[in-house]
């Protein structure tokens, strides 16, 4: 068994994060879904993609799919998520850590801390990159993934 954990953190929200998040759950309940993934994209891709059509047309169709009751339920179980930091040592299976350097929702920091709590942990910091680092460089992710599911856990402390 291993554990892949991507652009996370095991730390609770911040009241700033939840205010955040309350006032997208309202703009969509007002019948404004459609206008929370544009106001998102800069905070879910890296600044230099923003204007890659293709990339941004990808994020919001899957929003869209996603729909508003399940992003109301995303939310809220984020914005009720746990402080998990001192359960990070009780995980004993090969883990990688993956996060974009640039990752604006979830920063580095919370990534290095989940590495350094998580015995058998690897960190991979995807350069370039922000919150949906499997949309954003899916050639990247799946060259680490692969390496990662190939290698020996032993020999390679997880990665």
């Amino acid at each position: 068994m291993r554990l892949a954990l991507m652009d996370t953190s095991a730390r609770p929200d911040t009241p700033e994060q939840t205010a955040l998040r309350q006032a997208l759950i309202d703009l969509a309940r007002r019948g404004e879904f459609k206008g929370v993934t544009p106001r998102l994209l800069p905070q879910l891709i890296h600044p230099d993609r923003l204007g890659d059509g293709s990339l941004t047309a990808a994020v919001l169709a899957m929003a869209e799919r996603v729909g508003r009751d399940a992003f109301f339920r995303q939310q809220r179980l984020i914005m009720n998520r746990p402080d998990s930091r001192r359960d990070l040592g009780l995980i004993h299976c090969p883990t990688l850590v993956l996060c974009g350097r640039q990752d604006a929702r979830t920063p580095l920091a919370a990534s290095e801390e989940m590495a350094e709590k998580i015995p058998r942990a690897a960190l991979v910091v995807v350069e370039d990159c922000g919150h949906l680092a499997p949309m954003e460089r899916p050639h990247a992710v799946t060259a680490v993934m692969r390496h990662w599911l190939q290698a020996d856990p032993v020999r390679h402390g997880g990665v």
